[in-house]
Order: C-alpha cells, then structure tokens, then sequence
C-alpha cells in the first residue's frame, strides 16, 4: 500500500474561498466558558546548597533563603475554551514547537485571528497547551535540569522557519523574503517576542505531562507542530484509545518505529508548506516523517499527506498557522476531519 499524497481534496475549492473570506470578516467567538489548569510535574529534593540572603525589592531587607527542599517541576500550564454552541464530541488539543508557547495560535504577530480562535468560531473545544519548561509551565533550577537552555538570535529563525530567502537584515529594505512568501514580515519581530528558551533534555518529561493531560481530557483530537510531532506521536503510540485523530504540522520530532502498530487506528494528517526543497534541513525532516508514515501505513493506519503547493497553496511557511492564509490551512484541516467522521 502506499501513502497517500492528497492533491485534490473534496470541497477544496469551497473551503479555500470560506476561508478567504473568514480571513477578512471577525470569527465569531461566542465563547461559554474560559478556564485553566497545571497538569503534571514531579517532586525534586535539594540538599547541600549554601543559604543566601537576598534582597527582593530596592530598599527592603535582605531575606534568607535555604534553597534546599523539595520542588515541584516539570508540570504543564493548560488553557481550554468551550463554545456556547458546541458542534463536536471530541475536544482538539493544540500543541505548539521547540522554543515557543501556546501563544503560537493565538493572534497572529501582526494581530489577525490564530487557530485557537478559528477552532473555538468553529465549535470545537479547544485545549492549548505551554508545554513542559514553557511560559506559564515554568522553569526548574540548573540543579534539576542537566543542560543549559538554548536561545535563539533574532536571524535564526527568519531562514530556518523557511521565511526569508536571504538572512535577516535590520533594514526593512534588505530583508529578502521567498517569493510570495505568506509569513508577515512586518510581524516577524514581534513573532521573535514570542520566543523563550529550550531545553534538550526535558523531552520525557514533556511526553509524560502531555499524556497526563490526555488521560484527563481525552479522547480528543490532537493538532501538533514541529518539535511537538515528536510529542504527539509518542503520546498516541502510549493512548491509542485516547487519540482519535492526529494532525501533524511539518512534524520535526518524530515517534517510535518500533510502535508503528499502536498507530493502525489512528487518521494521520501530515501538512508541510513551501520551499521546503530549497532549505538544507528540511527535505530530510520530511523523509523521516513520510518513511515513518509509511510505516504506519504497513501497520493499517489511515495517513493522508498534504504538501501544499500540489493543491495551488504557495508560500507558506514552517509557522503556516501565523501566515497570511492561515485561516484556509486550519479550513482545510477541518475539512480533512470532516472527511474522517470528526466534524458532526
């Protein structure tokens, strides 16, 4: 059997024009309920450590400090939203990529509607995530985490994320993007805002506080982008009667070989953007996906492959969710569950 590499999508032409449209006019929110949780984490005991004294605020006393205990890490930061007309059963889960938050589908960086609120406008319940080391997550001491956190400069991901052609250049005038480039560049620095640290040595702990988080909410959809491929993938392979479908967005991390057939009934949705050809990274990250699809396929998965530029989609970017024609990519996702009997 092989895999299948969608072209034509049934209704294709409608959701693009529904979307462009819903690109111009406001999503109609029309939100029940808003709320949030922690999930996760473990108990970490310190001993050794010299107490400090440390002043908190500019003219108070010094305070001691005994930095040994016990800690509580490595939890997880949730938000969830409930519709007030809620048109599906299952709730989607957004989980976002190395290096961000859960802000990667809010608002987009030059303010337009993300994919957490397409979702919600949609009827979905929509669960966003900061994962493990995160924003709202937190972080833990060196003395618990055995690496250094990695940062990005500002240039880093204007090429890496397949958005400018050249490098990044302070000068609006010399920034070069690829052309017909969907990503905003006039909100690439604010994207940049966006950005924390990452750590490479917190993976297991993230897999542990997403499937905390899908035995407590699930079964669901899960919706992953880049590093999160790994985390999505790893988690279904452990909650395969947890996660009903599984929609990977250029997926950078990947899952176990060696669990393909925990996958078999499970859809799988691979989306990839353009220029991908043109990038010294990226048609490599892809082939281990699509090898890993394929292995799916041989265990009796359902995987459809979407590369966008074969349906007339061009320009996109690895943060599809934030470009210009965002709203039609998560359309054309929700046509895909639609398809496969998510969507009532």
């Amino acid at each position: 059997m092989q895999q299948q590499i969608i072209k034509i999508i049934l209704g294709l032409s409608v959701v693009i024009i529904g979307n462009v449209l819903a690109q111009i006019k406001p999503l109609e929110m029309n939100i029940a309920q808003v709320d949030s949780f922690h999930i996760g984490g473990r108990l970490v005991e310190i001993s050794g450590k010299p107490i400090k004294e440390v002043v908190f605020s500019p003219g108070s006393a010094p305070a001691k400090i005994d930095p040994n205990g016990k800690y509580l890490v490595e939890q997880m930061y949730v938000q969830y939203f409930i519709p007030k007309d809620v048109k599906h059963q299952l709730p989607i889960l957004l989980w976002h990529g190395g290096g961000l938050t859960g802000v990667t589908y809010e608002t987009t960086p030059d303010g337009r509607p993300g994919w957490q609120q397409y979702f919600i406008s949609q009827g979905w319940k929509t669960y966003v995530s900061d994962a493990v080391e995160r924003g709202r997550s937190g972080w833990a001491s060196p003395d618990i985490w055995p690496s250094d956190p990695q940062f990005l400069t500002i240039d880093n991901p204007w090429q890496r994320f397949r958005i400018g052609a050249n490098p990044w250049s302070d000068d609006p005038v010399k920034r070069a993007q690829h052309p017909g480039s969907q990503f905003p560049a006039e909100g690439y620095v604010n994207f940049m805002r966006q950005v924390v640290p990452r750590w490479t040595t917190t993976d297991e702990a993230s897999i542990a506080a997403y499937t905390e988080l899908v035995d407590k909410v699930c079964p669901c959809v899960v919706l992953v982008h880049s590093q999160g491929g790994q985390f999505g993938q790893k988690v279904a392979q452990a909650r395969p009667d947890k996660v009903k479908a599984l929609i990977l967005v250029e997926p950078a991390g990947f899952g176990d070989p060696a669990k393909a057939s925990a996958m078999k009934n499970i859809p799988i949705l691979t989306v990839y953007g353009d220029n991908i050809d043109l990038d010294s990274r990226w048609p490599k990250i892809r082939q281990t996906q699509l090898d890993l699809n394929q292995k799916y396929i041989t265990a009796g998965a359902s995987v459809d492959v979407i590369n966008l530029p074969e349906i007339g989609i061009k320009g996109n970017s690895h943060m599809m969710m934030m470009d210009r024609n965002n709203l039609q990519i998560a359309g054309i996702i929700e046509e895909w569950l639609k398809k496969k009997g998510f969507k009532d």
